[in-house]
């Protein structure tokens, strides 16, 4: 977006402010803070304003100041200098009438933010779909993602990302009714860039399937999990899940002889020692499977939850030294499980452990055995285990 002899003003996935390519922003200082918080919100709301008081309190953050009028005006005359002395034409900037401040409208404004909300609604009037998806791309991300302490910008954003969505699914039933997969891939992949951990990715997942393309389904699906469980710590859509398996009923294998089968899935488990270490999708369908195998022949297994936890007992922020010791975990438990036992990362603290042939009492010889090979020296952060019989009705009991 970029208009000569107009003052451009980028708010989706970053702030930027310039005029016939010159910036207006000075390399980020703190002192620079009231400044954009003034452009931000005249520019935003160059047509309705914004009154004094509703000014103030963006501006001060409800402090408490012994002449908050003056302060402001202070912050005004500062502003109307900086602009005077930047690239803009000649003009008085900041206007105010009858107690509402707004931006003189004699400098033209583009605002990213006002262009796509123009457009996404015009086209899904007109059902015009080229003009939706060329308006599509002028959402770059959050509105103004650095200013989460102002609850003005906390609700444009979510706005704009419904207005976001909405356009999402206005082009992708085009799609669909066109057959238009790898366009829909395309549509997923943008979605999934400037809005992560929303389950846009189940439309790359859909097209994936419905073009055939099976590996880098499964591929993105494994990817996308672990993304869930890393960053946000629970588990990805339920429809990736669907999606997966429809997938899985799709695919034809060529016909091979057992030896075939066999060797091949040799091949990955020859070697291994102590516990198996999966993604938490792999450990879902293993838990399935292990759990019918051993109830039917009657053996017990346990579920262990392993949390890195400090002092306090709390769990630790997520630092450097946070991943350090969830490696050393990782590596405790690989090497202090057996084999036929398997393990996923569920999270930054979080390990999930399945035992089989397993009893609680066990379990207490296996944490110890964490714990010894775990703290060294006078390190007070720790394990927390919580341990279930997957066979009993019980409560989970915690150490």
């Amino acid at each position: 977006m970029h208009r000569e002899n107009t003052l451009n003003m980028r708010t989706f996935g970053c702030f930027s402010l310039t005029y016939n390519d010159a910036s207006l922003l000075k390399p980020s200082r703190k002192s620079d803070s009231q400044f954009h918080l003034l452009m931000q919100i005249l520019l935003h709301r160059k047509e309705e304003g914004i009154s004094r008081e509703e000014l103030e309190a963006v501006l001060f953050q409800n402090r408490e100041l012994n002449n908050s009028a003056h302060t402001l005006q202070s912050v005004l005359y500062n502003a109307r200098k900086r602009l005077k002395e930047s690239h803009l034409p000649e003009g008085e900037y900041i206007i105010q009438k009858n107690g509402i401040y707004y931006w003189n409208n004699e400098i033209a404004v583009a605002e990213d933010a006002h262009l796509f909300e123009e457009g996404v609604r015009k086209a899904i009037a007109l059902q015009d779909m080229d003009l939706l998806r060329q308006t599509l791309f002028l959402y770059q991300g959050d509105f103004l993602p650095e200013a989460n302490e102002h609850s003005w910008v906390l609700k444009e954003r979510w706005r704009y990302r419904r207005l976001f969505s909405d356009a999402v699914c206005v082009l992708l039933e085009d799609y669909r009714l066109r057959e238009e997969y790898k366009e829909i891939r395309s549509l997923g992949e943008y979605a999934v860039s400037v809005d992560p951990l929303e389950s846009w990715e189940e439309l790359i997942m859909e097209a994936l399937v419905a073009l055939g393309q099976y590996e880098d389904a499964r591929e993105l699906y494994m990817k996308t999990s672990e993304l869930y469980v890393k960053k946000q710590e629970v588990l990805p859509p339920k429809r990736l899940s669907k999606l997966l398996d429809e997938m899985g009923r799709q695919i034809q294998y060529p016909e091979r002889m057992v030896e075939e089968v066999h060797e091949e899935l040799q091949k990955d488990v020859s070697g291994d020692e102590g516990g198996y270490e999966s993604t938490y999708p792999s450990f879902v369908g293993a838990y399935k499977a292990i759990y019918h195998i051993m109830e039917r022949s009657g053996e017990s297994a346990c579920l262990m939850l392993c949390t890195i936890v400090n002092s306090k007992g709390n769990r630790m922020d997520d630092t450097p030294k946070l991943a350090e010791l969830s490696e050393r975990l990782n590596n405790v438990i690989r090497t202090t499980i057996r084999k036929g036992d398997i393990y996923a990362k569920l999270g930054k603290t979080q390990y999930i452990l399945l035992l089989c042939n397993t009893t609680r009492e066990n379990c207490l010889k296996i944490q110890k055995r964490i714990d010894d090979n775990f703290v060294i020296n006078r390190q007070r952060i720790r394990v927390q285990y919580k341990v279930k019989d997957i066979f009993a009705k019980e409560e989970n009991t915690d150490r």
